[in-house]
């Protein structure tokens, strides 16, 4: 199903201090991703159970907009880019591929909010 939340990402700038943080407060298990170990991933409960939006701790330097950010599935994100322009929003990171997993863009919406958007690999 599209259209729906399914990520977020939290800038954060001390690493150490904001896992401690989030695992202290909420349990969340926090891995640096292999790839870019400054990303960590952020599973908030299962990840074979529905209801749970998982995520990422971000450097601020390499977020988009330097707040946090939810993240809506599409299924192309090439035509959602052209609808929000249509609508008033504008592109700020163009498609780009995230491992084999799938693709990943930034918008503004029409309120001057940061919102990501993601594309499974499979629906490409």
């Amino acid at each position: 199903m599209t259209g729906r939340v399914v990520h977020f990402e939290l800038p954060i700038d001390e690493s150490q201090r904001a896992r401690a943080f989030y695992t202290q407060v909420f349990g969340w298990e926090l891995t640096p991703w292999p790839d870019a170990p400054e990303y960590v991933m952020a599973a908030t409960g299962p990840t074979s159970g529905e209801g749970f939006i998982n995520g990422g701790l971000v450097p601020r330097g390499e977020t988009v907009g330097g707040a946090p950010v939810v993240v809506i599935d599409v299924e192309d994100i090439d035509a959602t880019l052209a609808r929000v322009e249509a609508q008033g929003g504008r592109p700020l990171r163009e498609k780009q591929a995230v491992g084999d997993m799938g693709f990943a863009a930034y918008f503004e919406d029409s309120e001057g909010n940061v919102v990501g958007l993601w594309q499974t690999a499979s629906d490409a």
